[in-house]
């Protein structure tokens, strides 16, 4: 059965990625990834998709903002097909969103009681100051972790962004695997069955497939330039 493969937008933008494949840079990456996709795509007519315009716009945004060639660009357009999910066709089980309604519940009571800490702690802290004026600088730093506490709490394993969404929407309307890094992306995967790949082995495995089909490591290279 011919593969699909629906990509996120840390597909291609993985911090892990860089780290693990060992490029220097956002932009090389990119190049990189798409060049395998291309390669996979003529030699073993595996197809990459992205949901447009939601996380084809998150995508190019991101690597705009990185100042990466226009050619990597061109790749874009040319190997990842784009499309809208089908929002109004694709069945998802109410037990699926049953799940989900309890798990956004649950981190909104754990939101909660963790603003309520911090409130208590900086309204201590308040207590204690002479002089009221220093204390937006007294608590400054208990802001920021408050912040980033909160950001772990509400986002881990939920899915906070339309673009999440339409990359489970698209991968199950086209029966296809998705690849990305994002924790809560997994998480729903796994629920609605689908087959799940981290952005950060799709590279390797895709050059591994390449291999199986008698292309070498040095001529897989050479096919990328």
């Amino acid at each position: 059965m011919r593969q699909r493969f629906v990509l996120d937008t840390t597909a291609i933008t993985d911090a892990g990625l860089r780290i693990k494949e060992g490029y220097e840079s956002l932009c090389e990456s990119a190049n990189e990834v798409l060049d395998l996709i291309a390669l996979a795509r003529l030699k073993l007519d595996i197809s990459c998709y992205i949901p447009y315009p939601s996380v084809y716009t998150e995508l190019t945004s991101f690597l705009k903002r990185y100042g990466c060639d226009e050619d990597i660009f061109t790749k874009l357009d040319t190997w990842l097909v784009k499309k809208t999910p089908n929002r109004y066709e694709v069945k998802i089980p109410a037990a699926i969103f049953y799940e989900y309604i309890i798990t956004v519940r649950q981190k909104m009571n754990r939101g909660r009681r963790l603003a309520e800490e911090y409130i208590l702690e900086a309204s201590a802290i308040a207590s204690k100051l002479e002089d009221k004026s220093n204390i937006e600088a007294e608590i400054g730093n208990l802001v920021s972790k408050f912040r980033d506490k909160y950001r772990s709490v509400m986002r881990q394993g939920i899915l906070d962004s339309a673009p999440d969404l339409d990359v489970l929407l698209l991968a199950k309307e086209l029966e296809a695997g998705v690849v990305s890094s994002d924790g809560g992306i997994r998480k729903w995967s796994e629920r609605l069955g689908l087959r799940f790949v981290e952005a950060s082995k799709f590279p390797r495995m895709l050059k591994e497939y390449l291999k199986l089909m008698g292309l070498k490591d040095s001529e897989v290279r050479e096919e990328l330039g």
